[in-house]
């Protein structure tokens, strides 16, 4: 039997770049090759396409020039070579980028113009994901609490007396924690708006929830839906800030993962049941993670959504998936089987 063509793609010309390489380390650690023929596509951090040996140091040099093509008959990559190019026709595209250019719809809708099935969200549901303000608006309509918010467009400038603090401000349109602030007072919130604006021209300010940070990892489409165990972050001081650390693999300078999460019952079902409604209001499809906050008098309000969440060796999604019994290489092995046979979308 004919092993699956699948294209993996990681890497990223943002500022996830490092993220996103580690993510495609640890699936080629747990990819069945007895199933699965890899074809690894690193984008560097200039943009460049390369094809490569697989995700391990030496990729940017090593790997030749390619193309994922736009055209349907190719159904695939088009590899450069001396005198021309040779084209190489996939399966199926796992796609491991995260944030800006990977997780808003913009790789998603490359695939679609080509043809080629690919695991996730599809264009709508991952642009809806990403940009915040839009994701608040879309699960508030479906009677999902939020946090109090407010947009605030690249020509806009804001009076810090309107606001009550402490707020959050954030990047309405990036991934992790990039170019997030906690203000605490008007005097701060001009520095943070102008931190966030490195990352987005449009600026999200939101009321600070009280509450503990929990996550579930989603799987599927209905109505065979699959949730990992919820996570906890467990701070010590500050906010979570994920992909900050200088070394993350050996922990968070201040949180940890508490999976399961340690919460009562009937917060863990009512959180499932969030995530799950946030999942099927926002178009979520094929897997994601939905960070949501639980309150001291047991109202779960959103955080956000991720839709194509991290797989690193410290990432929580494959966490939580393995800690309801679902390691990552049958995790994979879902992706691609939804991406195949049309469920993802």
């Amino acid at each position: 039997m004919d092993k699956v063509k699948v294209g993996i793609i990681f890497g990223g010309a943002t500022e996830e770049h490092p993220v996103s390489v580690k993510s495609a380390r640890e699936v080629a650690n747990h990819l069945d090759t007895e199933k699965y023929e890899p074809f690894w596509i690193g984008i560097t951090q200039d943009g460049a396409w390369k094809l490569c040996d697989g995700p391990g140091p030496g990729w940017e040099s090593e790997g030749r020039p390619v193309v994922l093509s736009p055209d349907r008959e190719v159904h695939g990559l088009l590899v450069l070579e001396p005198g021309g190019y040779r084209a190489v026709r996939l399966d199926v595209v796992l796609p491991l980028l995260h944030g800006r250019l990977g997780e808003d719809g913009a790789m998603q809708g490359l695939l679609e113009l080509a043809g080629v099935p690919y695991a996730g969200c599809d264009v709508a549901g991952s642009a809806l994901c990403m940009d915040k303000s839009l994701t608040y608006l879309v699960v508030r309509a479906a009677g999902i609490a939020t946090p109090d918010f407010r947009t605030v467009p690249a020509d806009e400038q804001v009076d810090p007396g309107e606001l009550t603090y402490p707020v959050f401000v954030k990047p309405a349109r990036s991934g992790s924690s990039f170019g997030v602030s906690k203000v605490t007072s008007g005097e701060e919130l001009a520095e943070a708006v102008e931190t966030a604006r490195k990352y987005d021209a449009k600026v999200l300010i939101e009321a600070a929830v009280a509450g503990q940070e929990i996550g579930v990892s989603l799987l599927g489409n209905d109505p065979d839906l699959v949730a990992g165990e919820p996570d906890r972050v467990a701070l010590t001081h500050g906010f979570f800030k994920i992909h900050q650390e200088a070394n993350p693999e050996s922990g968070s300078e201040n949180s940890t993962f508490v999976v399961p999460a340690d919460i009562p019952a009937e917060s863990r079902a009512l959180v499932l049941e969030t995530a799950k409604a946030v999942y099927r209001a926002l178009g979520c499809r094929g897997l994601s993670r939905v960070d949501m906050f639980l309150t001291g008098d047991g109202t779960v309000v959103l955080n956000e959504v991720n839709t194509l969440p991290g797989m690193t060796s410290y990432s929580r999604y494959p966490r939580m998936m393995a800690a309801a019994g679902i390691p990552l290489g049958e995790v994979l092995d879902r992706m691609v089987s939804l991406a195949l046979t049309g469920k993802s979308r």
